[in-house]
């Protein structure tokens, strides 16, 4: 084969590569993996983030903080049944991850809730965050943003690990 007609498949395999390798995070032990985000209203104050962490060391981690230049404010949240009303605290002592474990943020569940956004939080756009985490340190992490109803990652991300 020619170089040229090895050069748009070669171009393809690239381009695929590194989309694939934009999703996962690794800070030491921690994968950081599927981070992402629902669209938010355009009068909407604030808007929550999803992500997976999986502690693949010996000893447990914790997230302790996070910021988002997109909002004032960024906090860990839980999502709980309390009888039958589901209710939503924030956690003030972070979030653990366990040693060995994975830990994943999802509708529902914990999550990254991010108040007083500066600006609509639109499909197909990324939303630029730090994590702090108690021995791990800080990463900048990229959660792309999907439509308004997701409740989900992307079918085309994997799960750190997979």
């Amino acid at each position: 084969m020619t170089r040229q007609r090895l050069a748009l498949p070669l171009a393809a395999c690239l381009l695929w590569a590194g989309s694939a390798l934009a999703i996962d995070y690794t800070l030491g032990p921690l994968v950081i993996g599927q981070p992402w985000a629902h669209a938010t209203a355009a009068t909407a104050p604030g808007g929550a983030a999803y992500l997976t962490i999986r502690n693949t060391g010996t000893t447990p981690d914790r997230l302790i903080a996070a910021r988002s230049a997109a909002s004032g404010l960024v906090q860990m949240h839980e999502m709980k049944m309390d009888g039958d009303v589901m209710r939503m605290r924030e956690l003030d002592n972070g979030i653990e991850i366990p040693a060995g474990g994975t830990v994943t943020l999802a509708p529902g569940g914990l999550h990254l809730m991010m108040m007083g956004l500066k600006e609509p939080m639109l499909k197909d756009s990324k939303v630029p965050m730090t994590l702090t985490f108690e021995k791990a340190g800080k990463i900048d992490v990229e959660f792309a943003v999907e439509g308004l109803g997701a409740t989900q990652p992307p079918r085309s991300q994997s799960p750190p690990g997979k």
